[in-house]
């Protein structure tokens, strides 16, 4: 499966023959100004919560590419009010299988309201199950103790986990996080994207390395294989 890097949170995942899209923030994000929103494949939208910076060109994307979206109930019934209604909704601890793979959705410990200032119900992260691979998508979240029951029945193969700080847990709160989930190979998001979570690379990578860990900061744009 090929993994692409949007900016932000929003990544792509490409894998039987389906396109899915994480946390679509991209045309408002001047980091991302070279990727053009309306190239992009889509056949699964993945919203994690409702805020702005996870959903900016979500109604854009689904209207052009017809995706379904997945999400906690709220947020579908938010998009199928605006006339998107192929969405799939969930909540916390729910498992489903589609055509790509399983997905669970899990908690997250953050905040959630829509642009429009409505519910957002609560936020939270995926667990995703495809060839033969396990990923952790965190979502915006802190630290909290119940990661480590991810680690004790999934130990994902790889795990998306916000590293900013400000805003999520910081560098040294997700190298915590990647030991609960027991995932040796981490990809940062939810960083540089405004002034209080830009981060040191250097010394980001070199917090993980001390602990045993990966850390991957991908190029916006740039594609890896797993």
């Amino acid at each position: 499966m090929r993994i692409t890097y949007y900016g932000h949170s929003c990544f792509g995942i490409n894998s039987n023959q389906q396109a899915l899209l994480f946390d679509p923030f991209i045309s408002p994000n001047e980091l991302a100004k070279e990727i053009n929103v309306d190239e992009l494949d889509c056949n699964y939208l993945l919203i994690s919560h409702g805020h702005a910076d996870h959903i900016a060109d979500a109604e854009r994307i689904a209207k052009r590419t017809n995706a379904t979206i997945v999400s906690n109930y709220e947020i579908v019934t938010w998009f199928a009010e605006k006339g998107l209604e192929k969405g799939h909704p969930m909540n916390l601890g729910g498992k489903w299988k589609f055509d790509f793979g399983t997905l669970k959705y899990v908690n997250a410990v953050h905040s959630s309201m829509l642009p429009d200032r409505s519910y957002g119900g609560n936020p939270g992260g995926f667990l995703l199950e495809i060839e033969g691979k396990t990923i952790y998508y965190a979502g915006d979240t802190a630290l909290f103790s119940d990661m480590k029951l991810i680690g004790e029945y999934n130990r994902p193969d790889l795990a998306f986990l916000p590293i900013g700080d400000n805003f999520t847990m910081g560098i040294e709160d997700a190298v915590i996080a990647a030991d609960f989930i027991q995932c040796d190979r981490i990809i940062g998001m939810h960083y540089d994207s405004f002034a209080p979570i830009k981060i040191k690379h250097e010394n980001a990578i070199e917090a993980f390395r001390k602990a045993g860990k990966e850390l991957i900061l991908m190029n916006i744009g740039g594609s890896l294989e797993l």
